[in-house]
């Protein structure tokens, strides 16, 4: 049976201080649970109901704790739990020199956003994404989830952008802008930082002057902006194919 201290734990992982803290965070759902066990992060615990146990007992070498239904729905961040329930170490830093093609988002806010991008740069082979150090954080929970396990495999780091692309200066970077040249316009790349901004204000003026390209989706109608993950997607089906 678990304790009300376990599960406060895996409640207090939702907090990101107290989730690099005990640099442990949490995966939910027998999908997500799939693409973990397959990945090569280290799994702390699995918390699973009885018939997750009886359909998973090929796995070997992980903790796994049997729990109730209502003890799984009381440690569940999501409003329907599924049948098992993971806490994860995080992955220790290391940095990632870029090649090929990157993505760099300048403080991304939404968690959502961050896991469907992280989602789309997997799609399209796209293994690192850079983030500014203000991006909401890749570990939260809502992130995890919404990459539907792209996270385990997509490298990220978070750095300065300025200096990222200061740094490498030799990469061409492609900034996504609303007044830019027509992405259509662009052949297809084999290298590049592609730079998308803040939900609601954009690429910083700062890392606009030092992209090497401004590139727009062209619009058509009267929306005002698109979604940062839509864009994201357009763009890399622009560029990429």
């Amino acid at each position: 049976m678990i304790t009300k201290a376990q599960v406060k734990h895996i409640h207090s992982l939702e907090d990101k201080k107290y989730r690099y803290k005990c640099n442990e965070f949490v995966v939910e759902g027998e999908k997500m649970l799939q693409e973990l066990i397959n990945s090569s992060l280290t799994i702390n615990c699995i918390y699973a109901t009885k018939d997750w146990i009886e359909k998973n007992q090929k796995i070997k070498n992980i903790h796994i704790e049997e729990v109730q239904a209502y003890e799984l729905e009381k440690m569940s961040s999501l409003s329907t739990p599924n049948l098992a329930l993971a806490t994860v170490q995080i992955p220790a830093k290391e940095a990632v020199s870029p090649k090929g093609i990157s993505l760099v988002l300048d403080r991304i806010q939404d968690p959502g956003n961050l896991g469907s991008i992280i989602r789309i740069a997997d799609w399209f082979g796209i293994d690192t994404v850079y983030c500014s150090e203000d991006t909401v954080d890749v570990f939260n929970t809502k992130v995890v989830q919404a990459s539907m396990g792209s996270v385990f495999r997509i490298k990220t780091q978070y750095v300065n952008i300025e200096e990222l692309l200061t740094t490498n200066n030799q990469i061409p970077s492609y900034a996504a802008i609303l007044n830019g040249e027509n992405i259509s316009a662009h052949k297809s790349i084999q290298k590049g930082f592609i730079i998308i901004g803040n939900e609601s204000k954009g690429v910083s003026p700062s890392i606009i002057n030092l992209s090497t390209h401004k590139i727009s989706i062209q619009r058509k109608g009267q929306a005002e902006s698109l979604n940062a993950a839509i864009a994201t997607g357009i763009i890399c089906h622009s560029l990429l194919s």
